[in-house]
């Protein structure tokens, strides 16, 4: 047997071998069953129900709001307005509340509705009468970046989005912010090398420019919160389908200028966030909460969703890539743009840091803007920016392919970044496994057989990703409870089947059946802490605190038996629940039987409570390379897609069964953004796609 190692935490061999094994999720059962407990589950005493009055305009200036009618429906409790809330600078997304006179995209929210039932509430919809006068508007990148476009904020840009902060996403660079009255909130840039050399030593140059649509994240549950405020206390506490419980009790206690100690967050289950959940309309329903004095729950409908939440953003990407006719690549110019929507806060420094760093070229300009729009403001969505940016890249990479009459898999093969190469930015790459990943492709049957396809008419292609990985501070808590189980508390969100992962680590750790381990995700008053869960970071930042607690816990186990034993700690293991003698298994303590020791009145051994804490600083990459077989209907345009390979740099794998759940859910979310899905907008800036019809 030999350690297992997570960076700085090492996990010994025990008795226990865990970890990589195909684990149903823990929480599968109560998931299938019903059991489990949503947001929109949730019932307080004296609870009202909300919903917005939007916008249908993308700019125009509120004239009048007529609530009368609305207010006297039977039922209604409150009609809010802004007039209603405090006057907060809209400083980001979550501080932008309800429209004071200005909206400044279609579905911002302009009158909250409170009632005492959801039916109620949306029969009041109709009886809010606003009044717009109708402002020019600019919806798309083009519009945005015209001479003389109206600008989303005249009195000067207001700060980022939180979403790319928390996935991962920003890495810096050479940001600027646009001084002059523009609609670009920032300019990114990193370069290398001479840009116009490499260009000259090229014989093969290719240049193209891509446009690429906004999609959404349109999980299967909507965005929903519920507030309660202690009415003896200003202590509010919050239910959400958060990515971010810690991010939630920042923003409210924020907007109601309380001690984030004074707020607390309870994470609900979370039915799909790929990104896009971490903090909207919490602090607007917390204002609401004080204004009533009453309990609140939120629940977006499926239309309020898609045009009231954080899409991706719209993208153009423009790609310049030279060859030598070795296939050597000289050059690389890599421009990209996004739509950010209303507030800043886009993927560009990922977007650019990828582009520009997946393959060894010496002379590199990649640059980008973040775009401001009257749209509603960009989220996150399976690794942020990346997408777009490989997208393109491979595009042009496949066409320098044909242009040189070379494999395209040996092409990436010459030029893919190594492991002693650099990022852009002029830092190592962490770890480099885009030459596995290719070379994983390269020998798949389906590439292998490539040209029987291609003869039976159907196409074969390939294009390769990356991601940098998220890190951060993390810790949790391991108690070993009368009942014998450990009993596991992280601060995260189980999203992706963390917990299961959770409870796989701690098992081994500790020397226990992984049936035995119960991970709880504490609210943001209990002792465990993490960030959003996003960014790939999840597993590598909270699994570290959970071996470092499930450890320590196992060694308060065997120090208090070791006592009671009269043997040194070393020389006992655990085994089938119970702490034994090595060679002497008769010679044992039950683990339950040691716990209640530990919790009995007149006791002499301490309660054994395990706490892990760490901070990873260390990113740990992942690549990936996807192949996919295809045939187009020549008369129809009809695309059906027969064959797709993924293969993914994973690293060690903790459930690969879980594994495997994602890399394929991720793989159809991918098809769906090529072939089926896009945010659509009229002339005004009306959304069009508003619903799954």
């Amino acid at each position: 047997m030999t350690a297992t190692t997570m960076a700085a935490v090492s996990i010994p061999p025990t008795s226990v071998s865990a970890i990589g094994r195909r684990t149903r999720l823990v929480e599968g059962e109560s998931k299938v069953t019903g059991k489990i407990r949503f947001v929109s589950d949730i019932s307080l005493p004296g609870m009202l129900h909300a919903r917005f009055v939007v916008s249908p305009h993308a700019h125009a200036r509120i004239t009048s709001i007529d609530t009368g009618a609305a207010a006297a429906l039977p039922g209604v409790a409150a009609v809010l307005t802004a007039s209603d809330l405090p006057n907060v600078p809209p400083v980001s997304r979550q501080r932008l509340l309800l429209a004071r006179d200005r909206v400044i995209f279609a579905g911002q929210p302009v009158a909250l509705i409170l009632a005492e039932s959801e039916a109620i509430a949306e029969d009041a919809l109709e009886l809010v009468s606003v009044q717009y006068e109708p402002l020019p508007a600019a919806v798309t990148l083009e519009q945005a970046l015209a001479e003389g476009a109206p600008l989303v904020w005249p009195g000067g840009k207001h700060g980022e989005s939180e979403e790319a902060a928390a996935h991962g996403a920003d890495v810096g660079g050479e940001d600027a912010q646009e001084n002059k009255a523009s609609n670009i909130a920032s300019h990114s840039q990193f370069d290398r090398g001479d840009l116009a050399a490499g260009f000259a030593a090229a014989d093969q140059i290719i240049e193209r420019t891509f446009t690429l649509s906004s999609v959404h994240q349109s999980p299967l549950e909507t965005h929903g919160c519920a507030v309660q405020m202690d009415p003896y206390s200003d202590q509010v506490t919050v239910w959400s389908s958060t990515q971010g419980p810690f991010m939630v009790r920042e923003n409210v206690a924020a907007i109601l200028g309380l001690s984030e100690s004074d707020v607390k967050c309870i994470g609900t289950p979370v039915g799909g966030g790929f990104g896009g959940k971490g903090c909207l309309y919490e602090p607007l329903l917390a204002l609401a909460c004080r204004a009533v004095g009453r309990p609140i729950r939120l629940i977006l409908t499926r239309n309020d969703e898609l045009i009231a939440t954080v899409p991706t953003p719209e993208g153009r990407i423009r790609v310049k890539l030279g060859a030598q006719q070795d296939g050597t690549f000289t050059a690389l110019e890599f421009d990209v743009a996004f739509n950010s929507g209303c507030f800043p806060g886009s993927p560009i420094g990922i977007s650019l840091l990828i582009g520009g760093s997946m393959y060894n070229i010496p002379n590199v300009v990649v640059s980008g803007a973040d775009v401001l729009s009257f749209r509603q403001s960009v989220g996150a969505y399976r690794a942020p920016g990346i997408p777009q940016s490989m997208f393109a890249l491979e595009s042009v990479v496949d066409e320098m392919a044909r242009a040189l009459k070379l494999d395209p898999v040996e092409l990436r093969l010459q030029n893919a970044a190594g492991p002693d190469a650099q990022l852009i930015n002029g830092k190592p790459w962490p770890k480099m496994g885009m030459r596995e990943v290719l070379q994983a492709l390269q020998a798949h049957p389906v590439w292998q057989q490539r040209a029987q396809a291609q003869a039976a008419g159907r196409g074969v292609g390939l294009a390769i990703g990356g991601w940098l990985g998220g890190t951060g501070p993390a810790s949790a808590a391991c108690k070993l409870e009368r009942d014998g189980q450990l009993h596991i508390q992280v601060g995260s969100a189980d999203i992706s089947g963390t917990n299961t992962g959770f409870a796989l680590l701690a098992a081994e750790a500790f020397g226990i059946a992984p049936e035995k381990v119960k991970i709880t995700n504490n609210d943001t008053d209990g002792p465990a802490f993490a960030l959003n869960a996003g960014g790939s970071k999840i597993t590598y930042t909270v699994g570290h605190a959970v071996a470092q607690a499930a450890l320590e816990t196992r060694r308060q186990t065997l120090e208090h038996v070791s006592q009671l034993l009269e043997v040194d700690p070393e020389d006992l293991d655990i085994v089938d629940g119970k702490v034994q003698v090595k060679g002497s298994p008769d010679s044992a303590i039950a683990l339950s039987e040691l716990a209640a020791k530990t919790m009995q009145f007149g006791g002499t051994l301490a309660p054994i409570i395990g706490h892990g804490r760490h901070a990873v600083t260390a990113q740990s990459p992942g690549f990936c390379a996807q192949l996919a077989e295809v045939e187009v209907d020549a008369n129809t345009g009809e695309i059906t897609l027969h064959k797709l390979v993924i293969v993914q740099d994973v690293g060690r794998a903790i459930n690969p069964a879980a594994v495997e759940g994602q890399l394929i859910g991720g793989a159809m979310q991918g098809v769906g953004w090529a072939l089926h899905e896009s945010m659509l907008y009229d002339v005004y800036g009306q959304p069009i796609t508003a619903s799954w019809m």
